[in-house]
């Protein structure tokens, strides 16, 4: 019913409501599906939050569209032994409330990291590498790490940099009150605006949570005046009323417009859609330590998903084909592994898993069931492509083989918590490698956890493999491109080859404009006011 409901609201929606020949506004609205939940670019490592700070934090490395590393507050960066980078920063560059970007302030953003409160997912993913980091001149970072560490400049292409002046006045101010002060500045005054203060090509204007976030251009960037005066993201979580906002000229731009639309948005003259494969592979996740396991049933008290035969089985129960063709509307690809085809660290000889539920019930007899088992499969229900129809395509497949599959889905903030606190022993969810290669989505979601080396911070099906930890470790430490690209080749055979997680399928991701704007669409999926262009 609500692909109907959706297409009718776009015919009805289509005549007459965007005109062709409406002016070019000088200010850009654009509808975004997840809002982020919090302008502190250290508190949480959540796309939409690394995708809005952008406009107003820089890093000192920045990626362009495809992922390839670009300068931005650091000019230069090169490796002058195994174990030591030296960095030089960008100079004349000011922070939007006029004090001056230096070493001082790479230093203090990289110290606070580890110490934001309450972070639901940490930055520190990214600065455990760094041994030590000094400053050899005001423009000049040495940085150590404990052996080669070729990944760093892709590693600090994700931390936004913060005034270290500015910041420290505030943590004076909280001191100055009496009573218990923190040591660093805030999330909250990064929320209410007192110190979203960055470099960045737009300057915070006001975060109304669940409705706006305003964003003013920056007449001083070092970079040149961005194009649009003024920018509003708007949360825009339902798929229908992102459509109408656009086609009704409330927005200029959504993104992702629901798979089910995008035929009927591309025959309306008055819009352009735009889409690109992206780096996020979708994936289901097993439990594989818990005994029992919760939302599980076999009759035997163990935990199924301990079995490869069992993970294998679960994997040829899938139909990732129909998937893609079905749920997605061909906006995906299906998926043999946890990066894209062509991306650095992928394997090629990997293919995608071929429905064979008859193999699948062979399988399961080896294992014990031949009756199968019940199971529940939890899911988000508002931060993916699709993400509970997906898995209610799952559980009917999975049922078909004897597997009885129920679903539990959530809002993304309800989901999230659980999934944190081991409720699932089977579960749905997305990665976007944040550095563009094998190692992010490895590292994250199946290598062994380990707190202190940054490994396995969303690995929550507590899988472990000595052979693929060595692997991981030993291409993290490869600086020859082309023996680290091998080394990741070779790990993401044997987590695939062990079903330690199962891939279903790449997102390919659509954002919808109005006629006269286009966009460089991006692999990291994230929607930037930056690479929206005026085509009049």
């Amino acid at each position: 019913m609500r692909f109907f409901r959706s297409t009718a609201l776009i015919s009805a929606l289509a005549v007459g409501l965007i005109s062709a020949t409406a002016a070019l506004a000088a200010d850009l609205k654009i509808g975004l599906p997840s809002e982020p939940s919090s302008i502190d670019p250290h508190y949480h490592n959540l796309g939409p939050n690394n995708a809005s700070r952008r406009h107003v934090f820089e890093s000192l490395m920045e990626m362009d569209a495809n992922q390839n590393l670009q300068p931005g507050l650091a000019v230069s960066w090169t490796p002058t032994d195994d174990s030591t980078w030296e960095i030089k920063l960008r100079q004349g560059v000011k922070f939007h409330d006029g004090t001056t970007f230096d070493a001082a302030d790479v230093i203090y953003t990289i110290q606070r990291i580890p110490n934001v409160p309450n972070s639901p997912s940490s930055f520190t993913i990214y600065t455990k590498s760094i041994e030590s980091i000094e400053a050899k001149d005001p423009y000049t970072l040495i940085i150590k790490t404990p052996g080669p560490r070729p990944l760093l400049p892709v590693e600090l292409s994700n931390l936004g940099i913060i005034s270290k002046e500015t910041s420290e006045a505030a943590v004076a101010g909280y001191k100055a009150k009496g009573g218990e002060a923190p040591d660093w500045p805030k999330t909250e005054d990064f929320n209410n605006g007192k110190l979203a203060i960055g470099t960045g090509p737009y300057k915070f204007v006001e975060f109304v949570r669940g409705d706006r976030l305003v964003y003013e251009a920056n007449d001083d960037y070092w970079g040149g005046r961005p194009e649009w005066d003024h920018v509003v993201l708007k949360p825009i979580p339902s798929d229908g009323p992102r459509v109408a906002a656009l086609l009704a000229g409330d927005v200029d731009m959504i993104g992702k417009p629901p798979t089910q639309d995008i035929e009927q948005l591309k025959a309306n003259e008055n819009i352009n859609i735009v889409t690109g494969l992206s780096n996020r592979v979708i994936y289901l996740h097993f439990d594989h330590q818990q005994e029992p396991t919760p939302g599980v049933n076999g009759g035997t008290g163990k935990n199924p998903f301990k079995d490869v035969r069992v993970r294998q089985a679960v994997s040829k129960a899938i139909n990732r084909e129909a998937i893609v063709a079905r749920i997605m509307g061909g906006i995906a690809q299906p998926a043999g592994q946890l990066l894209p085809p062509g991306m650095f660290g992928s394997n090629p000889d990997l293919k995608v898993e071929k429905y064979d539920p008859e193999g699948a019930k062979k399988l399961l007899a080896e294992a014990g069931y031949p009756d199968g088992f019940t199971l529940v499969l939890g899911t988000p229900n508002d931060r993916y492509i699709n993400d509970e129809k997906i898995a209610q395509a799952v559980a009917q497949m999975l049922s078909r083989v004897g597997i009885k599959t129920t679903v539990d889905a959530s809002t993304k903030s309800v989901f999230f918590k659980r999934r944190n606190k081991y409720e699932f022993s089977f579960y749905m969810a997305g990665w976007g490698s944040g550095t563009g290669e094998m190692s992010s989505p490895l590292r994250a979601l199946v290598a062994t956890r380990d707190k202190d080396r940054g490994y396995g911070g969303t690995n929550r099906g507590r899988y472990s493999n000595a052979k693929l930890d060595g692997l991981i470790e030993q291409a993290l430490q490869t600086v020859d491109e082309k023996a680290r690209e091998k080394l990741l080749m070779e790990a993401s055979k044997v987590a695939m080859e062990d079903y330690a997680i199962l891939p279903l399928h790449y997102e390919v991701t659509p954002w919808a404009l109005r006629k006269g704007l286009t966009y460089d669409a991006r692999a990291d999926q994230y929607t930037l006011a930056t690479g929206v262009k005026s085509t009049n």
